[in-house]
């Protein structure tokens, strides 16, 4: 009888040898550092907790099998790490979540085994609102949606998505507001300098923090901004934060920061839509203090960054714009059926393609194996596809894929680990941006390959088995990223 079964949650807790999937992002991300404390209510075997005491996080935990004993305690950051998934009882399952928030100070961390296709074995049985194991576990599989909405009811908040599975609770909403900008914003690095005058390296220190905030933002700081005692010290040496970055632009390019200030004002605007597209717009007056100063410096009103924000979003509805944008598109590869970017290049899309993806990772995080990313063209779909071996493998297969339906917002998975010709890619340099660390490379690999002919049936060459058929008809092998041919010497396309 299955109310006579003896459910065993002790043993769905793992050995790891890393980081947990979602102790890791919020690492990541910065929520949890050096200067929060830790708690992990459910903490099993107690690998995070190790880990994250080695890198001098204060962390404590609990659980009810292998630290029963031990004090809860209250934490800037809780973590209730497929805790959900493991109760077998509705009312304890609810308890837990509302004690684990309970203890929070700052953000709780909520991740439970998601539902991505049908999940079926003779070794499970049905239990309750879920199946027992073969090793006698309880296993509640939740669907996307479904989780958010059982985090949102029963605590009375707004989850924010991270990854499959993996939620960020915030105790303040602007926190959560500025974690949300932080999501979308394109990565950049400050410009290098050029010329260091006698003034800039007289005052590198003082100009430090000036550097990093206009990276950053893309603005100058207005008063009150930057740290007391930063801000001191540049109006002491140049009566003024304008004068100060004029030094900095005497030693670096004008033209570099200028684009750092472009691509942020287009993060402001895929924010502002994503956030119209997912709910009400916040007033103003409710958004953090920086992003109004961040909107004020790009766009003057609020008014008008919104309305270029909507003029975007409304544009997703119509096909015939997406296909115009992705095969206008300076970054990817673009087919008739898609445009294919590598996760680092994905902030460099155009604001409207930028928020055709965020459509998607705004309600279920982005993978985290992610590499290649897929804006189908013809239908309103997102693809988030695994090459695990991408910068090492010249044509790596691909392992795994997870499609999100824009309009029905289901998911399905896809495992090619175990097929026998799955399929490959060619012209990597084609997915990611030329300040990509193997950009060079991968381009001299392609152009050995196109003059050695290799190219020339692209129907035939595009899985495993095509490809190496193609290589042995034309008598050469790929070691590394390089081609030689069968007698071990270079290809011709090495010059």
């Amino acid at each position: 009888m299955l109310e006579d079964l003896a459910i065993e949650r002790h043993r769905a807790a793992i050995f790891r040898t890393d980081l947990s999937r979602p102790i890791r992002l919020a690492v990541e991300f910065e929520i949890i550092n050096t200067k929060t404390t830790f708690f992990d209510y459910g903490c099993g075997h107690g690998g995070d907790l190790e880990r994250l005491t080695s890198m001098e996080v204060e962390s404590a935990g609990w659980d009810p099998y292998y630290k029963p004993d031990a004090p809860l305690v209250s934490a800037d950051v809780v973590n209730l790490g497929y805790v959900l998934n493991v109760i077998e009882d509705t009312e304890e399952r609810l308890e837990s979540l509302q004690k684990a928030w309970k203890l929070t100070s700052k953000v709780l961390i909520v991740a439970a085994q998601v539902l991505v296709s049908s999940i079926s074995s003779k070794n499970q049985v049905a239990y309750g609102d879920g199946v027992v194991t073969s090793r006698n576990t309880f296993q509640k599989y939740y669907e996307q949606g479904e989780l958010k909405k059982y985090i949102d009811g029963s605590l009375e908040v707004d989850a924010v998505p991270v990854a499959l599975g993996i939620y960020f609770v915030f105790r303040d909403e602007e926190e959560k507001e500025n974690f949300r900008v932080e999501w979308y914003r394109s990565g950049v690095i400050a410009p290098r300098i050029r010329l260091a005058t006698k003034k800039y390296e007289d005052c590198k220190h003082e100009l430090k923090p000036l550097i990093k905030f206009y990276t950053k933002r893309g603005r100058l700081p207005v008063p009150g901004e930057l740290e007391p005692e930063v801000e001191e010290k540049i109006l002491l040496e140049f009566a003024s934060i304008r004068r100060a970055f004029k030094v900095i632009l005497q030693a670096t390019d004008e033209a570099e920061w200028e684009a750092i200030a472009y691509r942020r004002s287009l993060d402001i605007q895929v924010y502002l839509a994503l956030v119209q597209f997912e709910e009400e717009r916040p007033r103003f007056s409710e958004l953090p203090e920086k992003i109004r100063y961040d909107i004020k410096a790009f766009f003057g009103t609020y008014r008008d960054a919104c309305e270029v924000a909507d003029q975007k979003l409304f544009s997703l509805g119509q096909s015939q714009i997406i296909k115009a944008a992705c095969k206008k598109s300076k970054v990817g590869k673009c087919t008739p059926a898609a445009l294919y970017v590598h996760i680092t290049a994905l902030g460099e899309l155009e604001p409207l393609l930028r928020i055709y993806e965020g459509c998607a990772s705004r309600v279920f995080g982005r993978p985290e194996e992610t590499t290649i990313v897929k804006l189908h063209i013809d239908q309103p779909r997102i693809s988030y596809l695994y090459y695990p071996d991408f910068d090492t493998d010249a044509h790596p297969v691909l392992k795994a894929s997870i499609v999100i339906d824009l309009k029905t917002f289901r998911i399905a998975r896809g495992d090619y680990s175990k097929r026998k010709n799955p399929p490959i890619l060619h012209r990597k340099e084609t997915f990611v941006n030329p300040k990509y660390p193997q950009y060079e490379e991968f381009v001299q690999l392609t152009q050995q390959e196109v003059e050695l002919g290799l190219y020339e049936n692209p129907s035939d060459i595009g899985t495993y088995d095509g490809w190496q058929k193609c290589l042995e008809d034309n008598r050469v092998e790929i070691r590394g990223h390089q081609v030689y041919q069968i007698d071990g010497e270079l290809g011709i396309g090495n010059g």
